[in-house]
């Protein structure tokens, strides 16, 4: 119970009902203490009355108006006399005085609580005023036992209304809080869970109901969240049927223009020069369909594997793709270069990031030739305190405006003509699976460069 906002907002309520009751009972037991001692000065002003009216009396007379005012003293001052007018033995001697007449609030409170945690019975005196001004001043000599139990009894019945008022109120505040604040969060939360079990149902997003203000604004606002959430699954549920339909298509349709490649290979060793030179057009054109259908493909197997952490030399896969893209280069008048420690190693996916590099260097080298220009393309690597730092550049005519735009943006961010923008899409998801980042650092004339950062992590 402690552990829900109910059962927490009732012990917060008790706890402040008592800290007032608290502040509310010191200041009354030190009223009552001087109401006490005030009554007992108006017994004893009773008391000497009758000796005033008869100056002789008896001393059992004496003896019984001091019992029954409970004082042992009687002192009155009139017309600047003092007259000691009723008197009986004391037990001990006064431990201390106490003059009602000008004592502050602060004053009496300090005096209740000393008197109220004391334990031993003391004889005081305690000086007042005359009632209906019958004199200057009255004082009498009293015992401590009999005030400091009225103080306890009275301290006691202060803490059982205390007690109940605390219980009533936490009571009624705790209704409140259930009914006005507790249900409807509940109801809410009620919302969400059944939302969670079946976000597409539009039946399940949430109607605001709360009068709270409050309340209704969290509402609303989740409201408005689940309705673009609902949307947004119904969006990706289209888009992964559509993407399902493309894979198709691009399967079957690869196919069908890897059979047109080999047709189109009859056609170069024409006799036709027509025909031959219309011949490598149609080559060029076929050649970017099919890589188009295995790039789509490619992507579309959206479950990319995680990476395998293992520690692996840079220096290696950087040669070995290197090496296959000068197997590729053929007539272009590209060079390579590498600027790579041979001991540098570094904890990533020897695979997947063979196939960064090699989709970086394939773009450089595809820009270079489309300029009709040589050009060489430069591969570096660096450890620093927290990342090893790999830089691809190239000195190509830098990526076009458009490609900037939208340069990791599938089948939107080619750089050149006919391409599909899926090689530096796929390349920054698999730098990203290693909590790494991959970034456009300079492109302009004089050409481009791409760096990618892999964070080191914990090593152990």
């Amino acid at each position: 119970m402690f552990n829900t906002l109910s059962g927490r907002f009732l012990v917060l309520t008790i706890i402040f009902v008592m800290l007032a009751e608290v502040l509310i009972f010191v200041p009354s037991v030190a009223r009552f203490r001087e109401d006490y001692l005030l009554s007992r000065l108006e017994r004893a002003q009773i008391a000497s009355l009758s000796l005033l009216a008869d100056e002789v009396i008896d001393s059992e007379l004496e003896a019984e108006l001091l019992r029954t005012a409970e004082v042992f003293n009687v002192v009155l001052r009139r017309d600047e006399m003092r007259q000691l007018v009723l008197s009986a033995p004391m037990p001990q001697p006064i431990d201390g005085s106490f003059d009602l007449r000008d004592a502050g609030a602060g004053e009496l409170i300090r005096d209740a609580m000393l008197r109220l945690f004391d334990s031993e019975d003391r004889v005081i005196r305690v000086i007042g005023a005359p009632v209906l001004e019958a004199g200057l001043l009255i004082e009498i000599t009293m015992e401590t036992g009999s005030l400091r139990s009225a103080m306890i009894d009275y301290g006691l019945n202060i803490l059982w209304l205390s007690l109940v008022i605390s219980a009533v109120t936490a009571s009624l505040l705790f209704l409140a809080v259930r009914g006005f604040l507790v249900r409807p969060i509940k109801g809410v939360v009620g919302y969400m869970q059944a939302y969670a079990a079946a976000p597409e149902d539009a039946r399940r997003i949430i109607t605001p109901r709360a009068s709270v203000a409050e309340l209704r604004e969290a509402e609303e606002a989740l409201q408005s969240l689940q309705t673009e959430l609902t949307a947004a699954l119904r969006q990706k549920e289209h888009l992964a049927q559509l993407g399902g339909a493309v894979a198709k298509v691009s399967h079957d349709l690869r196919n069908i223009l890897t059979t047109a490649q080999l047709f189109t290979d009859r056609l170069e060793r024409s006799e036709d020069p027509g025909v031959r030179r219309m011949a490598p057009k149609l080559v060029n054109s076929i050649t970017r369909a099919v890589n188009l259908c295995e790039s789509t493909l490619a992507f579309g197997r959206a479950e990319e594997p995680p990476p395998r952490l293992t520690q692996v030399s840079l220096a290696e896969i950087v040669s070995d793709v290197i090496a296959g893209e000068r197997l590729a280069v053929g007539e272009e008048d590209v060079s390579y270069g590498e600027d790579v420690p041979a001991g540098l190693m570094l904890r990533a996916d020897p695979e997947q990031i063979y196939r960064v590099l090699s989709n970086l260097l394939r773009n450089a080298r595809q820009a270079i030739s489309a300029s009709g220009k040589p050009g060489e393309i430069l591969v570096a690597g660096i450890e620093e305190d927290e990342a090893w730092v790999i830089t691809v550049s190239d000195t190509g005519p830098g990526l076009p405006e458009k490609a900037r735009e939208h340069l990791f943006t599938p089948f939107q961010g080619g750089a050149r003509k006919g391409g599909s923008g899926l090689g530096l899409a796929i390349a920054a998801e698999l730098i990203r699976g290693h909590g790494g980042r991959l970034s456009l650092v300079q492109t302009d004339m004089n050409g481009t460069r791409f760096e990618i950062s892999l964070p080191k992590g914990d090593l152990a």
